[in-house]
């Protein structure tokens, strides 16, 4: 009988802890994507204030995205900045806020009220977590 048998292997479970970590946070990092997605409606009008936005060209719905950071051992779940100058276009559709809307003849400022869509779409997977830690070890 080997005697490192009766003993706990601590790097071969910290590497299974590692990788049940990585693709439970994978897991829970596209679902929010895909929910925050598909909240994420195409029409002309503009979307009711506290409603997630509309999406008039498709970039929003484009660009969201998620990535595992091995370092933090977390997720990090939201749009990526779109190329525009002077506008946080995904940040103010979240949480409101000032911008300015460019014409080819002018500009102006406008206030933007809330549209959160991955707020919503991470408290509404938030609850799915537990199911996806179970059993994954």
């Amino acid at each position: 009988m080997k005697i490192k048998r009766l003993f706990f292997d601590r790097e071969t479970v910290l590497r299974s802890v590692d990788t049940a970590t990585r693709k439970v946070l994978s897991r829970f990092g596209a679902f929010v994507r895909t929910a925050a997605k598909s909240s994420i409606r195409r029409r002309k009008s503009a979307s009711a204030p506290g409603s997630p936005p509309s999406s008039h060209t498709g970039l929003l719905k484009k660009f969201i995205f998620f990535g595992y950071d091995p370092d933090r051992k977390s997720v990090v779940i939201g749009p990526e900045r779109l190329n525009a100058k002077n506008t946080d276009a995904p940040h103010t559709l979240e949480y409101g806020g000032t911008t300015t809307i460019e014409t080819r003849t002018a500009q102006r400022q406008v206030r933007i009220v809330p549209r959160p869509y991955m707020g919503p779409a991470f408290e509404k997977e938030k609850s799915k977590l537990s199911a996806m830690w179970r059993d994954s070890l």
